[in-house]
């Protein structure tokens, strides 16, 4: 049909260019560079993946640079179609490679070793010599022990003479075949873990009555990412309690370790008393592992608590987390919302009126500066001197209003249409306290530490470990078997005994194939020491030239 369609033949021609290309192993090897190298700016810049407001402050800082890393995708590296392009193309090279390879290996494992070469001279490596014994007792049994060996007659043997084909090193292409394969697994299992994956973080206070979180559903975190094979309905339920937090700082404050000691429960064993629940001691890269899930410590911050007194007598306590803005030191800034007693003001529009929002900063060790030594910065991340800068307002905090807020600072649109009223600035130490100008009594009664605790599920990570461990053997199996290949060609000597003629050659590696040579050479043709003669005729490794 070619023949008689020479348009058809150069139709087909460019796909068959092109898929020869792209399953041969030196693209297979440029594709895989092109994938680590398109990985740098995955971990040199910020992921909106991972924090979307880093991302939004590194295109504010940068301007037009920033602007067009986004366009190029660079904050979305491993979801970008350019980097999942690498990925598929890399896929289906290293399948295009091992189809085919596979198939050429198993015709050559059913395959006996080539026929000796006309002239032995004319290998790199060949000896010879004569042997007194007959032709068939030359190479006995043991002598290439572990070697694949062929017989081959006078009739076919390229000089008309018995001959033997040996050759060694055929596992070489199998471990080969199994290092792709494992490259092959690496991608699959990344990728279906990708699919399937889910992980979420939450704070959780500790110490507290709610310093308690429950795998139970995706609303119970603060954030949450997962797969497009990811079903929300089927999350394993486990629950886990905060006791405690600690931290270890070097004198600069640099953090040296966060512990936490947690309570943990999962099944049936979430209905019983939390006192009777599994200890664990979390830390830092030491996750806690349950129900196929891996809860990480990944760090911690101050939850302030203050209590606000109406001049009813009335009063309720509250504790937010504050966001770490400082973190070194733990400068951390967040807003508090109280709505007033539903017994003072009869009126709801009046009420809502009546909302009490607290605004500020809370440093763990307050230090004050300034010339009135009123701005209150944080000397030290640890608990030593807790203190809080706050603005109190009063008016419409947004409690009801049915808007999403931040819980870290006030919609800057009620302060500016003035639902919202600054009616105070102070500065509080702990266990002091401010009264306001309708003698209510807002005190600052300390901090508790948080814990950031991230949930991570990757049904495929044993399977990436195991693709990998399969990876790693290829490798090595494929760097340290070396092909070899001997003949030993065999015919009566006119004086007695047997002439032979010894070649070698190395499909592979050449290290140390001489002094492997050496020593075949000398046990079939019985020689010791360091030369012998035969016949007249030196017995040893004669090294001639290619094409020789």
């Amino acid at each position: 049909m070619s023949a008689q369609n020479p348009w058809l033949r150069r139709a087909l021609s460019g796909p068959r260019w092109l898929w020869r290309w792209l399953t041969s192993m030196r693209t297979a090897l440029v594709l895989l560079f092109l994938l680590a190298l398109g990985a740098i700016p995955g971990a040199l810049l910020p992921q909106r993946s991972l924090n979307a407001d880093k991302v939004d402050e590194y295109i504010a800082n940068n301007g037009r640079v920033g602007e067009i890393y986004d366009k190029l995708q660079l904050y979305d590296v491993f979801s970008s179609v350019w980097f999942t392009a690498i990925y598929v193309l890399l896929f289906v090279s290293l399948i295009g490679c091992i189809l085919p390879r596979s198939w050429e290996h198993y015709r050559a494992m059913k395959t006996p070793p080539v026929r000796a070469p006309k002239n032995m001279a004319r290998l790199p490596l060949h000896a010879s010599g004569v042997v007194d014994c007959a032709v068939d007792e030359v190479v006995q049994p043991g002598m290439l022990k572990g070697w694949r060996v062929a017989h081959y007659t006078p009739e076919e043997d390229r000089a008309g003479a018995t001959s033997l084909s040996a050759e060694k090193g055929y596992i070489r292409e199998f471990f080969n075949l199994v290092f792709h394969l494992g490259l092959v697994g690496i991608l699959v299992a990344v990728g279906l873990g990708r699919m399937l994956y889910y992980e979420g973080q939450v704070v959780v206070v500790a110490g507290t009555e709610n310093s308690q979180f429950c795998n139970t559903a995706v609303a119970n975190y603060d954030s949450f990412r997962f797969g497009a094979l990811f079903d929300g309905g089927k999350l394993k339920p486990f629950c886990v309690k905060v006791e405690d937090f600690s931290a270890d700082y070097l004198p600069n404050g640099q953090a040296k370790m966060f512990t936490s000691d947690v309570r943990w429960a999962e099944g049936d064993q979430v209905f019983t008393d939390a006192d009777e629940w599994e200890q664990y001691r979390l830390r830092v890269n030491h996750p806690l592992r349950i129900a196929g899930d891996r809860v990480y410590l990944q760090g911690h911050g101050y939850a302030p608590r203050f209590t606000v007194t109406w001049p009813n007598g009335e009063s309720r306590t509250q504790m937010v987390q504050f966001r770490p803005d400082d973190p070194t030191f733990f400068l951390s800034s967040g807003v508090l919302r109280f709505d007033p007693p539903a017994g003072m003001y009869s009126d709801l529009f009046e009420r809502r009126q009546k909302q009490l929002a607290i605004q500020g900063l809370f440093a763990p060790t307050a230090e004050f500066s300034g010339g009135e030594g009123d701005i209150m910065s944080s000397s030290f991340p640890a608990m030593r001197n807790p203190g809080v800068a706050i603005d109190v307002y009063r008016g419409n905090a947004g409690l009801d209003d049915g808007r999403g807020q931040s819980i870290y600072s006030l919609d800057p649109r009620l302060a500016h249409s003035g639902e919202l009223q600054k009616i105070e600035r102070v500065n509080l130490m702990e266990g002091e306290s401010v009264t306001l100008d309708d003698g209510t009594v807002v005190r600052f009664d300390g901090a508790n530490e948080f814990a950031n605790l991230q949930v991570s599920h990757d049904p495929a990570q044993v399977w990436v470990l195991v693709a990998a461990v399969v990876t790693l053997i290829g490798l090595v199996g494929s760097v340290s078997v070396k092909r070899r290949r001997v003949w030993v060609r065999m015919q009566p000597d006119p004086a007695g005994g047997t002439a032979v003629s010894i070649g070698g050659l190395a499909r592979t590696d050449r290290a140390g194939w001489g002094a492997e040579f050496e020593r075949i050479q000398r046990v079939i043709l019985r020689l010791a020491g360091d030369s012998a003669t035969a016949g007249g005729v030196i017995g040893g490794v004669r090294r001639g030239r290619r094409g020789g």
